[in-house]
């Protein structure tokens, strides 16, 4: 039987992007991203860890910023871990794929900004 791991979500970024390096020398960043629903019983608020690896890493890290709107597509992990005699886990998004959905600044005719800088961001 196949199996399928797949999340999809469009939200703003809680933090800006943290960026390190594994022990191979690969870059991974890692950022928070709110989504929001809104519900009969008022407005709700879901948390996303994502993790990007490699190229994407580097891309996210230099180009979001906290309030960032994204789409990303991505796969569930979970993982534990041992702190103070105590079982943590946690469950993060790791990205295949980040959209950059902030659109450009507008000029004060209305007109797009050619030299926006997220103008030209390509999809990752």
């Amino acid at each position: 039987m196949a199996s399928l791991n797949r999340i999809e979500i469009i939200g703003n970024l809680g933090t800006d992007p943290k960026m390190a390096f594994l022990p191979s020398g690969s870059p991974v960043t890692e950022f928070r991203v709110a989504t929001h629903e809104t519900t009969k019983d008022g407005e709700r608020t879901e948390w996303f860890g994502v993790v990007c690896y490699d190229k994407l890493a580097e891309t996210t890290n230099q180009y979001l910023t906290k309030g960032s709107l994204v789409y990303v597509s991505g796969r569930q992990r979970t993982r534990s871990w041992e702190n103070d005699q105590e079982t943590r886990t946690r469950v993060e998004l790791i990205a295949s794929m980040v959209e950059f959905l902030d659109k450009p600044p507008r000029t004060t005719d209305g007109q797009r900004q050619d030299n926006s800088t997220n103008q030209s961001l390509p999809s990752v």
